[in-house]
């Protein structure tokens, strides 16, 4: 098999663990597909599919029929290493996947699973959903993933509430009565939806004092976090508080995001602070 760097468009970069090296003083050959299955996982993130939310809506499920490796270098400790994922062609019932795992440019292990689209309980093959074949081409492509709709609770609530009970009320133990409250009504909401219509991350907008915005209650779910869409959340909230006339924007940072808000041109005020047993920090950004 040739394969060359240019024929993904996702790749995941690992590096290499102690405890994958054998007597050889080399990877063993079986942690390669480990290292495949890793960066399957990651090319899923990267096509906004949450794997577990996007098969009950596809109606079934995928299931691994073959897999195989064709090794043309190793690699050793310590080296970072380069997996690309593509799909690379579908048959009706079934998706092969081709990786290529690379150190810089030179091709060291290639590798093609078969997988099989099924139905979970009676493990019989089903045609791979069309919905399905669309987002992985526009992947490849190089299409957006993504989109963001801003409105108001009436139209984005359920999908921004979910959101919010996920990461504030399950993930982070913050009381349920802490987290609802009367500014809903009245804000600006914002919402990212993959390629299926199903909600990733989530934020809102409501004035502060004249001339500035506050945003809050930005949330993403645990599978999307760090490939882009929460700053796909914020940068349409700012502009949608550009277009209102706003000046600046305020926002309250949990303290273990407040690199996300640097790295969009955020700037700390003040002392650290509680909300709701978190520390937070407050980080504005002028228009």
């Amino acid at each position: 098999m040739s394969l060359t760097r240019s024929a993904f468009r996702h790749f995941e970069r690992l590096r290499v663990r102690w405890a994958e090296i054998d007597a050889q003083h080399i990877v063993f050959n079986g942690h390669y597909l480990m290292y495949c299955d890793t960066a399957i996982s990651g090319w899923w993130r990267a096509m906004a599919l949450p794997y577990a939310a996007t098969m009950p809506p596809l109606g079934g499920d995928f299931y691994v029929k073959k897999s195989s490796l064709e090794y043309f270098a190793s690699a050793r400790l310590d080296d970072l290493i380069d997996v690309g994922v593509r799909a690379a062609r579908f048959g009706n019932s079934s998706m092969l996947l081709e990786c290529g795992i690379f150190r810089g440019d030179a091709l060291l292990v290639a590798g093609e699973l078969v997988y099989v689209f099924a139905d979970p309980a009676t493990q019989t093959s089903k045609p791979v959903p069309q919905a399905f074949r669309d987002v992985a081409a526009a992947f490849q492509a190089g299409e957006a993933m993504t989109t963001v709709q801003v409105g108001d609770w009436a139209t984005l609530g359920t999908e921004a509430g979910a959101i919010r009970k996920t990461v504030f009320v399950d993930e982070q133990g913050i009381p349920a009565e802490l987290e609802w409250d009367a500014a809903d009504a009245n804000c600006v909401h914002a919402v990212a939806r993959n390629r299926l219509g199903l909600a990733l991350a989530t934020g809102r907008l409501l004035t502060y004092e004249p001339g500035t915005a506050k945003i809050g209650r930005m949330a993403v779910l645990p599978s999307q976090r760090g490939t882009g869409v929460g700053r796909q959340v914020l940068d349409a909230l700012m502009a949608a508080a550009k277009v209102r006339g706003e000046r600046s924007v305020l926002l309250h940072a949990q303290a273990s995001a407040a690199p996300f808000y640097l790295r969009a041109g955020y700037v700390a005020e003040g002392e650290p602070f509680e909300e709701a047993g978190i520390p937070h920090l407050a980080m504005r950004k002028l228009l």
